[in-house]
């Protein structure tokens, strides 16, 4: 058209441009597209090395000095740094950005083993705990070290699927996180499997010379992977006391500090009930098999879990994730009292199948809550203290289903994961309060 032609015409306003169609292959085709084809398996895989450490330390402790006793000390080690180091390196992370923390977590972790797989060989066995020092030491080095690839994936997702972030839409970051919950119970089924057979195949010390190794090509990948840059780091002059004006009464700090906290803690029960089912299928197995079926046995649940975590991707938006909280946890705990039933492996399969359909949706949604409650500039450290609460709990409910199942058999044991589902729900009702009650508030 010709500038005459426009004074005469009168303006045509242009028809809205089509919204992009959506990928093949339904929500999850939307992961991709929001990070990159390569950040999916490189996310997957880079995890792997802390679902190996713990079983992997347990089995060359154990092989090298025949103590039971050393063994399980040092993956109690283990466990304990990486609970210590989680919120350490979140902290970190959001302070300094993701990619500086986790390169130089992995070479400090990569040490960490090697020191472990030396001393484990160099240290006189036996079952003495006070010669197991230096062992003991390094798994509690490996632990602390261990990169937390699996919380700083979601932290990711969670910039790259925000509503003010461009390329995010309502639902991914719901499925994103089922994506990630599902990777969680994929390689915490996988990592104890992988150390079994390398084990008993070729080598104690293989499966962590093998963690090793993928630590130290994996994890710097997935810190330099572009997908870094869209997580913003908050430096330390930044975060300096807020105005008179703008700071928090008591009653709010109270509550924010509240918010974040029930969270936590229902990941600490999240990983009693873990802990405490594997122990107590550890004991049932042995009374009709050997207690190694109890791995095979607690997989079936791992994979249930992970199927249903999918799920929330397609789960409609109008259920409230307090909705999903409480009705997760208390179909939880309904289907935990199962436990104490079946007297043979079958039945037991069976309710294991069960009852892992509302765990991974609660693992889904109580990460969910975490990423809304997190202050600003420290959701890496909200995120590696969930997951550190799975890691401590996973020890407390070891502990106390195993002096259980030693003192009073298998089926009282089978109390403490119906106790932590309980303790779920009670968690979830509070947090619904807590929350409901913050949203209420008017800003300041």
């Amino acid at each position: 058209m010709n500038p005459s032609q426009s004074s005469t015409t009168s303006p045509v306003t242009p028809a809205p441009a089509p919204p992009p169609p959506a990928p093949r292959g339904g929500r999850f085709a939307r992961l991709p597209a929001l990070a990159g084809r390569g950040f999916i398996p490189l996310g997957l895989f880079a995890r792997l090395p802390l679902a190996m450490l713990t079983v992997g330390a347990l089995t060359l402790v154990t092989a090298v000095s025949g103590s039971y006793a050393v063994g399980g000390a040092a993956a109690g080690a283990v466990g304990i740094g990486s609970a210590l180091g989680a919120p350490v390196l979140g902290a970190l992370a959001d302070r300094l950005g993701q990619r500086p923390v986790l390169l130089v977590s992995a070479l400090l972790n990569t040490a960490a083993v090697a020191a472990l797989i030396l001393a484990a060989y160099l240290v006189p066995g036996g079952p003495d705990l006070a010669d197991a020092v230096p062992v003991l030491a390094a798994a509690f080095a490996a632990g602390a070290s261990c990169p937390q690839v699996g919380p700083l994936a979601r932290v990711r997702w969670m910039a790259l699927s925000a509503d003010g972030g461009g390329a995010g839409r309502p639902g991914d970051l719901d499925t994103a996180l089922s994506y990630e919950s599902t990777a969680d119970e994929i390689t915490f089924v996988l990592g104890p499997a992988l150390v079994g057979i390398l084990a008993s195949l070729l080598s104690p010390w293989l499966p962590l010379a093998l963690a090793a190794a993928l630590t130290l090509t994996l994890v710097p990948a997935f810190a330099v992977h572009p997908t870094h840059r869209a997580v913003p780091r908050t430096p330390a002059r930044d975060r300096r006391a807020a105005p008179a004006g703008q700071r928090q009464a008591p009653g709010q700090r109270l509550a924010g500090a509240a918010a974040v906290g029930l969270p936590v803690l229902a990941m600490v029960c999240m990983g009693t009930f873990f802990g405490s089912t594997q122990t107590s299928l550890s004991s049932f197995a042995a009374g009709f098999a050997t207690a190694e079926l109890a791995g095979l046995l607690y997989a079936v649940m791992g994979l249930s879990s992970a199927a249903a975590a999918l799920s929330v991707a397609y789960w409609p938006a109008s259920v409230s994730v307090h909705a999903r909280w409480l009705a997760c946890a208390a179909l939880m705990a309904g289907l935990a009292g199962l436990l104490l039933l079946p007297a043979t492996a079958l039945p037991m399969i069976l309710v294991l199948l069960v009852l892992g359909l509302p765990v991974g949706p609660l693992m889904v949604t109580v990460f969910a809550i975490g990423g809304m409650v997190a202050p600003e500039g420290k959701l890496g450290t909200v995120m590696t203290a969930l997951a550190s609460g799975i890691v401590a709990g996973t020890a407390v409910g070891s502990s106390l289903a195993g002096r259980l199942a030693q003192d009073h058999g298998y089926s009282t044991a089978f109390l403490v994961p119906v106790c932590a589902a309980a303790a779920l729900f009670l968690l979830g009702a509070a947090a619904a309060v807590v929350l409901r009650r913050r949203a209420a508030r008017p800003a300041a």
